[in-house]
């Protein structure tokens, strides 16, 4: 009997994605040296685990290696912006989604206990514990007593979705003007690579989950610039709910594209400063996703975003 194929570390899978972040961040082209030594330094780890995170990005074709020269990037980052979905998954990761997914379908109660998910998908107690772990850390699960876990409530119906609007209405531009308020401008550069690229993608290719993943980021870039520890610890574990699987059912791609122009957008504006146009045209924005009726955009809120002009991002105001 052939052995099953040996699931990659989480942590292994978590540094492939930083070391792609990074080759973004820092325009690496196709072609360019990946020396192990300095994605180490750039990520704060050992050479170690780079090793074995470039070996996993080589198995997927994102790298290349030479024996004359070491890894070497293979492909052209801006173009593909949805290589953290081609990654594989470890064991519990793979888990953790099943939890959510059946959870969202309602095929899971709102408290589950260990020995239960052992039972339902034949998984060992060891990997369970992982996935209900990591579920835990990411707020979306609570401890509850004994051995048993409980969902929180997530924006997964349209009542629950409505008041998740109102919470982000609320917090979300306060965040962008609060004193102190400071952009991570590297983030915010792989952003605006990210977005430009999915964006571009012909309507049939739009990739919902990569939509998903950047604009999750996008909002959580917001919360982790607010200078108020409350503040952005309060957005931060609400934003983490929108992981959850059918977060964006319904919203055609049409709407999501719209989307990604507001992003960036937004993003110009708050590259230059102008905190108050990009809070009001963040109220615009969630205002607009609230709705999740793409035929607005011919009757006036996303005409506002047209009406502000895009500031000179050469710093001549």
């Amino acid at each position: 009997m052939q052995a099953a194929a040996r699931r990659p570390r989480t942590n292994h899978l978590d540094l492939a994605q930083r070391i792609l972040d990074v080759a973004r961040q820092r325009g690496f082209e196709p072609g360019a040296r990946l020396p192990e030594q300095q994605i180490a330094s750039l990520c704060n780890v050992s050479r170690t685990p780079v090793r074995a995170a470039l070996s996993l990005l080589a198995e997927q074709g994102v790298v290349r290696w030479e024996a004359d020269s070491g890894y070497h990037l293979a492909i052209d980052l801006t173009a593909q912006p949805a290589i953290s979905a081609e990654l594989p998954a470890a064991e519990e990761d793979e888990l953790a989604e099943a939890i959510l997914r059946d959870r969202s379908a309602r095929r899971l109660d709102q408290t589950v206990t260990a020995a239960g998910l052992m039972r339902r998908y034949n998984a060992d107690r060891k990997t369970v514990l992982k996935a209900l772990n990591k579920l835990t850390e990411e707020n979306l699960l609570d401890r509850a007593p004994g051995q048993s876990w409980l969902f929180r409530r997530a924006p997964d119906d349209p009542e629950a979705q409505g008041e998740s609007y109102e919470f982000r209405l609320l917090l979300e531009p306060a965040a962008i003007l609060t004193p102190g308020f400071r952009l991570d401008g590297a983030r915010a550069a792989a952003l605006r690579q990210g977005m430009e690229a999915l964006s571009a993608l012909p309507d049939g290719a739009f990739d919902t989950r990569e939509f998903q993943r950047l604009d999750i980021d996008f909002h959580g870039m917001i919360a982790d610039g607010c200078a108020n520890h409350f503040l952005a610890d309060a957005l931060s574990d609400h934003l983490r709910l929108r992981r959850l699987p059918g977060i964006y059912a319904g919203v055609n791609v049409f709407r999501l594209k719209q989307s990604l122009r507001e992003h960036l957008n937004m993003l110009d504006h708050l590259e230059s400063r102008q905190y108050e146009v990009a809070a009001d045209l963040l109220r615009i924005h969630l205002r607009l996703s609230r709705s999740q009726r793409p035929q607005a955009a011919s009757r006036g809120a996303p005409a506002l975003f047209g009406m502000i002009s895009r500031p000179d991002r050469r710093g001549n105001n």
